[in-house]
């Protein structure tokens, strides 16, 4: 379309004050706005509320027709614009943002943004701030409602953040603008309005960031990766941002987990026979806030083998592994996929060398042993023996 039909126009707590010349041109000559009851009463304009559930409907009835969409702050930082792009196009739309909650919020407390995590905890778990929690780091999480708050805080103290300063943003950036400091571990205020953003200056036991994480941070039966081994299987598969992989026999789950923790956007498909494991799967990914990017599926790896529809960019065979199995799976991954199996047995051993044999890659054997009392003395007591065949198709 030669111009725009349609224009996006953040809005801040400070209503029209805060619009640039070229949003308060667009406001004036739209026939049609939509936004939500709060930004409409700030903006000052009688327009179309956006329905509920949320539908993109109404707003593309008006294509063609000057149009004006009323969303908070950047509409693509947290905001609405993403929802509105998969049914337009490029030439369809212009947009004038405002600065974000995220930038109020850091410009009052001095905070460099290169330096914060951002987070958008509306409909996420707190548990999605797992990977943030390090001693020193800074947050800022867009929260539901004011009770979100006491939420956010008694997350922060049951994994001993409790001494971090959080700092409550209510109404930032415009008249209603209200905010406060305290501890995670303080009694919270009982007045906190629902238009809020929260600032964690984080105060807490360090933790290990890379894969390898101790076998007691996950629940588990006894079967899973010993920690070691699973730094180096999850080093084997490669992760990526955005990359998917298949976890088949995932018993505790453990792997899919630090896959998905170890990039942004990583996915995984968990396939598990024991339907026991998998509630602990589901438990492991809610621990760690991974929990929407894991799917988890009880079945047994058994003809016909019920492998997950989205392809993979990695596999892991950790349970199960038949040459019938490797076969199917070879035969579905797209060029380029990784495959890691771990051999325990000899029997396991046997098929990975005779695969090796087969296809290529790379046979590893890792020996593992810690220190361990013997007598008065202290010796070596080794782990069991593992070999690693890892293959790219």
């Amino acid at each position: 379309m030669a111009d725009p039909w349609l224009t996006l126009i953040g809005l801040g707590e400070d209503g029209p004050a805060g619009l640039s010349d070229a949003s308060r041109a667009a406001l004036a000559a739209a026939e049609q706005v939509f936004g939500a009851p709060r930004h409409l009463a700030l903006a000052g304009v009688a327009g179309t509320e956006w329905p509920v559930p949320f539908s993109t409907a109404p707003l593309l009835a008006c294509r063609g027709r000057p149009t004006v969409a009323l969303v908070s702050g950047d509409p693509f930082w947290f905001g609405a614009g993403g929802s509105l792009m998969a049914d337009l196009a490029p030439g369809e739309w212009v947009a004038h943002p405002a600065p974000s909650v995220f930038q109020w919020v850091a410009a009052r407390l001095g905070w460099r943004m290169e330096d914060v995590a951002c987070r958008g905890l509306h409909a996420a778990p707190m548990a999605t701030l797992a990977r943030d929690l390090a001693p020193g780091g800074r947050l800022i999480c867009t929260l539901r409602d004011g009770a979100a708050v006491a939420e956010l805080a008694a997350w922060l103290v049951g994994e001993g953040y409790g001494a971090s300063l959080l700092t409550v943003c209510e109404a930032v950036g415009g008249p209603r603008e209200r905010v406060r400091a305290l501890r995670a571990d303080a009694e919270m205020p009982g007045d906190i309005g629902d238009l809020v953003a929260a600032a964690v200056a984080l105060d807490g036991p360090a933790r290990a960031m890379l894969p390898g994480r101790a076998e007691d941070a996950f629940d588990h039966d006894g079967q899973i990766s010993k920690r070691h081994v699973r730094a180096l299987t999850v080093m084997a598969l490669a992760p990526r941002p955005g990359a998917h992989l298949w976890d088949l026999g995932a018993g505790s789950g453990a792997i899919s987990v630090e896959w998905c923790l170890a990039a942004r956007g990583a996915t995984a498909d968990a396939v598990e026979a024991r339907e026991d494991r998998v509630d602990t799967i589901r438990a492991n990914a809610a621990r760690y806030g991974v929990a929407r990017h894991m799917a988890v599926h009880h079945a047994i790896l058994a003809p016909p083998y019920p492998l997950p529809d989205r392809a993979p960019d990695a596999v892991f065979i950790g349970g199960g592994a038949s040459a019938a199995l490797i076969d199917e799976v070879w035969d579905v991954m797209p060029r380029g996929t990784r495959l890691v199996i771990n051999a325990v047995t000899l029997e396991t051993e046997t098929l990975v060398m005779a695969q090796h044999a087969a296809r290529g890659g790379t046979l590893t054997r890792i020996e593992i042993a810690q220190t361990a009392p013997l007598g008065g003395f202290r010796g070596w007591t080794p782990a069991r023996p593992v070999v690693q065949w890892s293959v790219a198709r």
